[in-house]
């Protein structure tokens, strides 16, 4: 017996979903975080002051054929730690999930650094768009080389070195 599809299984961990809208080719769902405090950057204190909330657009994993856009609530909070340097810190979220000022969620950025891996720049990136994920050769490359980051960048070689 198939289960129902919730819209709420289709936002990642730490999201709850406020609305969703679906237009011929996108889905917008707004979204919030369920969490009720978060950890300062600087000092590691957890704050449950709330300073000022600000929009956060997101791309996640295309779904049946639609493009998916997630416009994520985030907060900002007042550190109360009176030594700490940080005063207004925004919410973290866990890194495979969202990065701070990532524009793509963990999924996303998973699938677009193993398509770098495996196809390289331009290959990738016609590949990506047949897969409806919005990236270009050059984030296909800056995504695999931040992903790596033992390995020095490499050098341009014409055709006679």
């Amino acid at each position: 017996m198939q289960r129902p599809l919730r819209l709420s299984s289709l936002v990642p961990r730490g999201f709850a979903v406020t609305s969703a809208t679906s237009t011929a080719d996108t889905t917008m769902v707004e979204i919030h975080s369920t969490g009720a405090t978060s950890r300062c950057p600087s000092c590691g204190a957890e704050s449950g002051r709330v300073h000022s909330r600000y929009r956060r657009r997101i791309v996640d994993l295309p779904m049946a054929g639609r493009s998916v856009r997630l416009i994520a609530t985030v907060r900002r909070f007042r550190c109360e730690v009176v030594t700490c340097g940080q005063i207004i810190f925004t919410e973290r979220f866990e890194h495979q999930v969202l990065a701070p000022w990532s524009r793509r969620t963990g999924r996303l950025e998973g699938l677009v650094h193993h398509l770098g891996l495996a196809l390289g720049g331009r290959p990738g990136a016609v590949f990506a768009k047949r897969l409806m994920l919005p990236v270009s050769n050059d984030t296909l490359l800056r995504v695999v080389r931040r992903r790596l980051p033992g390995i020095p960048a490499s050098e341009v070689i014409g055709i006679d070195d």
